[in-house]
């Protein structure tokens, strides 16, 4: 999951007000967004839920990582839309909090279910227990990750076997428990895997996490090809940098690179929990029935702007565009 460290002095976003028509939902922490570039007041994030409030009605979804960030902002969403949902990590205790407090408010059911996704025994027994308390899943959301900075040859075997675990091997053991449940019970669903963007182009210093996310990305792709005949959907959200408390200390330690980022992005902020949220719930929606295999980027423009050779030139001024336009006149013809 692409998330980045907070900066020593946070910037919260005042969200607008709306009338009380209007239904909000928040994962339960302050909207982590900051933005100290002009175009940035262009982007503002939205709090709403996108969908109508019944889209989930009826169905079940499984989210793993569900107790924090963006599986709490995930589930939260869902709930919110009628879905009765299962969380799933390795902490009981934060799973019953976050259960309880989406449940308070949205008024249907969260359950906690105790799951480690890199023991397939453990996978096993929260699938059982998955079906057990709410039935076959309608949707499953594979959000469970790891990941830190490090030089690659200060690496060693276990800190490999650590992500690639949760992050891989977990994501497979999740979708292929649950798959192969929902085939003998005949049932179709939305799956949709939560990676990176650079999975796609690889990055220095977390490639434990470039490389099993890309192995998702490939994942989910083949399933969707191979599985559609079974009535499921595979996609995938590639998130930019999103703030989200529990991976900062691990990706930016000293809060240095924000800054940087930011000025990367065309949007001029980072992303929030509720934009990933809403995209979730639409994938996973009936309304994207046939959106299958898709991987979708969601970074403010982040990516296409580091990528483009001349990307730079944004940093020069009117009056050094003025001087150059001039040298380049005189080259004509030469």
């Amino acid at each position: 999951m692409a998330v980045f460290a907070r900066c020593g002095s946070q910037t919260l976003f005042a969200p607008r007000l709306y009338s009380a028509a209007v239904r909000h939902f928040t994962h339960g922490t302050n909207v982590l967004y900051q933005t100290k570039s002009g175009q940035g007041t262009f982007f503002s994030p939205l709090q709403k839920v996108m969908l109508p409030p019944d889209a989930f009605h009826g169905k079940v979804a499984f989210i793993t990582g569900g107790g924090t960030g963006l599986g709490k902002g995930m589930t939260n969403a869902l709930s919110n839309l009628g879905a009765e949902c299962v969380i799933a990590s390795r902490k009981l205790d934060v799973l019953n909090q976050t259960a309880e407090e989406i449940s308070s408010k949205t008024g249907n059911k969260v359950h906690a279910v105790q799951c480690d996704v890199k023991d397939p025994e453990s996978v096993t027994n929260a699938v059982s227990r998955l079906i057990e308390v709410a039935g076959h899943p309608d949707v499953i959301i594979n959000n469970a990750a790891g990941n830190f900075i490090s030089p690659s040859e200060r690496l060693s075997a276990n800190a490999w076997k650590a992500i690639t675990d949760i992050v891989l091997n977990g994501t497979a053991f999740v979708t292929l428990e649950i798959g192969k449940e929902l085939i003998k019970a005949q049932k179709g669903a939305a799956f949709l895997a939560i990676t990176t963007v650079y999975a796609e182009s690889g990055s220095g210093f977390v490639v434990p996490s470039a490389s099993a996310k890309a192995g998702v990305d490939a994942l989910c792709k083949s399933l969707a090809a191979e599985w559609g005949r079974y009535g499921m959907r595979f996609n995938v959200i590639q998130p930019g940098p999103i703030k989200t408390k529990g991976a900062f200390s691990r990706l930016d330690p000293t809060g240095i690179f924000e800054k940087e980022m930011i000025q990367r992005i065309p949007c001029g902020r980072l992303g929030t929990v509720e934009e990933i949220a809403n995209l979730a719930t639409y994938l996973c929606s009936d309304y994207a029935n046939w959106v299958n295999g898709a991987v979708i980027r969601m970074d403010g423009g982040e990516y296409v702007s580091m990528a483009g050779e001349f990307n730079e030139l944004r940093k020069v001024t009117n009056d050094q565009w003025n001087i150059m336009e001039q040298m380049i006149r005189k080259t004509k013809g030469s």
